[in-house]
């Protein structure tokens, strides 16, 4: 089910519930919505959908989730297009709930990609204050804009981020939350794409682990005194998480680890359903994609 030089890396990981957490990582994958909370609540989006013959249940965990209790075309729906509904799974929703940003902070989005975390951060903002959405990648950002035109956050701006970058300096402790949701193997969303998990090798690994140590050395200077990083992956393996957690902490004493389960409890409104202070979801445990989550706070 996955090729054998994995074996010990999951093994120390999922230890005795190994072939649990890999079942569950070969299951068909549920389709997530994320209610755009500017312009509708959950209940009356739930009624719009059914409306137009998509059934939906509140998610788990995300207040404002919506998960499709049979595959339809949501972008279909009058609902996806006048931005009232984001496709968007749980377990990334929950990502950007626990950056704990409030409307009228400063927020970073640092890998932002096509903007899927960045749309639930402007909407958590409720429109006031900024988000910056930034990445080296140009195509990825232009994909953000048709999200952008259809929520219509109106706090939200975009940069490409190139190498030695200006903007990184003039940002320099300005933010009060920047998200890192790193470049990564992908091991987390294996049930959606079953065979990255043979194109994966040793060597990769190590290409992003290295990689994400360079950005969260980058990410780190933006965070101003008493505001947060939150470090994520979309990966089940130790090495891109828990170690990478490690690492950064050995060589920045001005950054401390906060409590996750403590925060998703405080965001969330009920405890965290794992253990330990890194929230780590899966399809097994938190019914989501596989995503870890790290919280840390600058304290000088």
């Amino acid at each position: 089910e996955y090729p054998d030089w994995l074996e010990d890396p999951l093994r120390k990981v999922f230890g005795e519930d190994l072939e649990r957490e890999v079942a569950a990582l070969n299951e068909a994958a549920p389709v997530d919505l994320r209610i755009n909370r500017a312009k509708t609540t959950r209940e009356k989006a739930q009624d719009l959908l059914g409306g137009e013959g998509i059934e939906t249940t509140p998610c788990p965990h995300a207040p404002m989730g919506l998960r499709l209790k049979n595959r339809a075309n949501v972008t279909g729906t009058k609902a996806f297009q006048d931005g009232l509904v984001e496709i968007q799974d749980e377990g990334s929703q929950i990502v950007a709930l626990l950056t704990a940003v409030r409307p009228g902070m400063t927020a970073v989005d640092f890998c932002a990609g096509a903007g899927g975390k960045t749309l639930a951060l402007a909407a958590i903002m409720e429109g006031q204050g900024r988000v910056h959405a930034c990445d080296t990648d140009v195509s990825r950002l232009k994909r953000m804009t048709e999200r952008l035109r259809r929520a219509q956050p109106g706090n939200v701006r975009s940069h490409t981020l190139v190498k030695n970058d200006p903007w990184i300096a003039e940002q320099t402790g300005e933010a009060d939350r920047v998200l890192l949701d790193a470049p990564c193997s992908g091991s987390g969303v294996w049930r959606r794409a079953p065979e990255a998990k043979w194109r994966l090798t040793p060597e990769k690994l190590a290409g992003y682990c290295a990689t994400q140590s360079q950005i969260l050395e980058q990410a780190k200077g933006l965070v101003k005194p008493g505001g947060r990083l939150v470090f994520a992956t979309c990966s089940i393996l130790r090495e891109e998480n828990e170690d990478q957690v490690e690492r950064f902490l050995a060589v920045n004493p001005d950054f401390s680890l906060m409590d996750g389960a403590a925060v998703w409890a405080d965001v969330l409104g009920r405890p965290c359903p794992v253990k330990g202070p890194m929230p780590r979801l899966g399809p097994a445990t938190t019914f989501t994609d596989g995503f870890f989550c790290a919280v840390f706070e600058r304290t000088a």
